[in-house]
């Protein structure tokens, strides 16, 4: 933002191309380090705002440093997919790299519009200057995450606002959701790059300053506002199998991974709600009853609620068996979700009459499910002391990245339950990622979060996204722990994203508004 915000930025010839492209992918690189399980968000700010002061100085080639910068922020933010493609996929390392290269690719396609938006405006013919230029690049980086969310099915993986967890400005996301997060992490970054520059006027420093405290204390602030309250704390068990994913799906094994479940289990049916993490049991018709029936039969007996990962088949009468990657009730609980956002390769395959049977990648198990649909009634857990049954908002492994699709549900349960199976990332970074996505789905909806998972990270979070209770990855084991069943509504959960969007059309009607005026005033 220059010290006149009606003239022409100014522009650094000073650095060459090549150097500008290095500095955009090491700016992106930073960016993930930001997230889980570094943790180091300044650097969120620092990758921000150095990619907004190249965009500014550059006389050319927008498109390109940002394009480039995804490459960096995907390059290293994402390379965890490499473990499912090679480890568990059986593509050699030669292809598990070119099909990871292809992805990061395309994904730092989703930076262009940014590059495209401020080279636009800077090449108008007409003086915008640094204030209008620093409007279009947040609207266009917000449009950016909100496209992530429904294109081609979305990815809404890297938010900047998830990196906002356990800093002042995290009480914006019951208010804004993630999405308004980001909003106020990229205007932050913005005025951290106006601090710094010593060319600024010093009037202009203070004012970005002063910007700067307002955010961090209305962040504050605002996260003191008890949004919820409690209506009580339950007991709940969450099962941790750690099943090597090698065997998880071998015919051999299906008992003896359902025997694993139920002895890890054994001493803990006294707890208010025990849950069993995603496809915890891989067994399809009467062997699936079987079991079943032994699950809530002991489930009844002990007078408690059980929730269990597992897959399921529907087949009508002249038609193909769909499968369905589900978690079902039992014992006091009732009810059955499927999950309806499913993971591209691993859970349908895109073009799969070429696709299949090329490498072992595209013929995972349950690589042919069916999305259920939209709308689903939420599992009822039966708990002491509560007279109704208490609602739980499910969302299975990748789809509890979508904040929208969630809050729907979150608006009338007391609890949110994820579940997963993590074991196709092995130890890298995926998996803290993902749990952090959980973190701020439970800080958005102003719930208490379950997550149970087959190898970690399994936990339980609470209404303000903090984990209060975690178990080990890659151990068999239960985390007994408390949670609480939550009442009230945040401002997000009632109003999803469409305040966000609306201050990112007001930002693009402010750019256009200042396009006109300096057009009328050179006419």
């Amino acid at each position: 933002m220059n010290s006149s915000s009606g003239s022409n930025p100014t522009v650094d010839n000073a650095l060459p191309m090549p150097l500008q492209a290095a500095l955009a992918l090491a700016a992106g690189g930073i960016y993930p380090l930001a997230f889980a399980p570094f943790h180091w968000f300044p650097l969120l700010f620092v990758s921000v705002a150095v990619f907004w002061w190249l965009l500014n100085h550059a006389s050319t080639q927008w498109a390109l440093l940002a394009w480039v910068y995804g490459l960096g922020k995907y390059g290293v933010g994402v390379s965890w997919i490499y473990i499912s493609i090679h480890q568990y996929g059986g593509a050699s390392p030669l292809l598990a790299g070119l099909m990871v290269a292809s992805f990061v690719g395309f994904m730092a396609l989703f930076c262009l519009p940014i590059g495209w938006f401020v080279g636009a405006l800077k090449t108008s013919g007409r003086p915008l200057g640094r204030v209008g230029l620093a409007m279009g690049f947040i609207a266009s980086w917000l449009l950016m995450e909100w496209l992530l969310t429904w294109f081609l099915t979305g990815f809404p993986w890297l938010f900047a606002g998830h990196a906002m967890l356990g800093t002042p400005l995290q009480g914006f996301a019951p208010v804004f959701g993630a999405l308004g997060l980001t909003l106020v992490a990229v205007l932050a970054s913005l005025l951290l790059q106006v601090i710094a520059d010593k060319t600024q006027a010093v009037s202009y420093r203070g004012y970005a300053m002063g910007g700067l405290l307002l955010l961090a204390g209305l962040g504050l602030l605002l996260n003191s506002v008890s949004w919820v309250t409690s209506q009580g704390r339950y007991g709940v068990a969450l099962v941790q199998g750690d099943i090597d994913q090698a065997i998880k799906w071998d015919q051999d094994q299906r008992f003896v991974n359902v025997r694993k479940h139920m002895g890890l289990s054994a001493a803990h049916w006294d707890a208010d709600l025990l849950i069993w993490p995603e496809a915890a049991l891989t067994l399809f018709g009467r062997d699936a009853r079987l079991a079943t029936q032994a699950l809530h039969g002991q489930a009844q007996s002990s007078q408690t609620n059980v929730i269990v990962g597992m897959p399921d088949v529907q087949r009508q009468t002249g038609e193909e068996a769909q499968f369905f990657n589900t978690v079902q009730a039992f014992g006091l609980a009732e009810g059955r979700f499927a999950k309806r956002h499913l993971v591209p390769f691993g859970e349908y395959v895109p073009l799969q009459d070429y696709l299949r049977g090329l490498i072992e990648f595209f013929d995972l198990p349950m690589s042919v499910a069916t999305p259920g649909p939209r709308q689903q009634p939420n599992i009822r857990l039966q708990l002491p002391g509560i007279q109704q049954p208490v609602e739980v908002a499910s969302g299975i492994c990748y789809e509890i990245a979508y904040g929208d699709t969630l809050r729907r549900q979150a608006a009338t349960s007391g609890v949110l339950l994820t579940v997963s199976n993590d074991t196709w990332f092995g130890g890298s970074i995926g998996p803290h990622q993902h749990m952090q996505i959980a973190q701020m789905r439970a800080l958005e909806n102003g719930r208490w979060l379950l997550r149970a998972t087959n190898s970690g990270l399994t936990g339980v979070v609470n209404e303000r996204g903090e984990i209060t209770a975690q178990l080990p990855q890659f151990e068999p084991a239960v985390l007994r722990a408390e949670f609480a069943v939550m009442l009230g509504t945040t401002p997000y959960a009632y109003l999803g994203d469409w305040p966000v969007l609306g201050v990112v059309l007001i930002l693009l009607l402010m750019v256009l508004g200042r396009l006109r005026r300096a057009l009328s005033e050179t006419d």
